[in-house]
């Protein structure tokens, strides 16, 4: 594992995290779920192995969204900070927004774009994926 770090947290500075080493992958999801959880039109997203990440202050709150997945946010100010699922095991997404440097991961495709918002464009070139990709290990 490379010795990279990268930090980051929520708004008001009450979830902080530490992250070492490359994401496994990074990617834009279009999926209705990170949308609502995000209200944003599409999220960004780091994956990570789980001891690539360190919370430093306050553990993100768990918030199960499906019977597969947990969304980790701050109690406090409502940041959005992780995802875990049970089809990903030992892996977290954190979200690109809560970096104190996002524009230190790029994401290099698109994940859900059967979904994405038809208003929605990107011209980035990057490889669309309907659904979640394949296995990203």
């Amino acid at each position: 594992m490379s010795d990279e770090t990268l930090e980051g947290g929520c708004q008001c500075g009450a979830v902080r995290y530490v992250l070492t080493g490359k994401p496994v992958m990074a990617a834009l999801c279009h999926c209705t779920m990170c949308r609502r959880a995000n209200a944003a039109p599409a999220v960004g997203w780091a994956m990570f192995a789980e001891d690539q990440v360190r919370f430093t202050k306050a553990l993100p709150t768990q918030y199960a969204s499906s019977a597969e997945a947990k969304r980790g946010f701050c109690q406090s100010c409502g940041t959005q900070i992780s995802f875990t699922a049970s089809y990903i095991p030992g892996l977290i997404d954190i979200t690109l927004g809560s970096l104190d440097k996002p524009e230190a991961i790029k994401p290099t495709l698109h994940y859900w774009d059967a979904t994405r918002l038809p208003w929605l464009k990107f011209a980035d070139g990057l490889p669309c994926h309907p659904q979640f990709p394949p296995n990203p290990a």
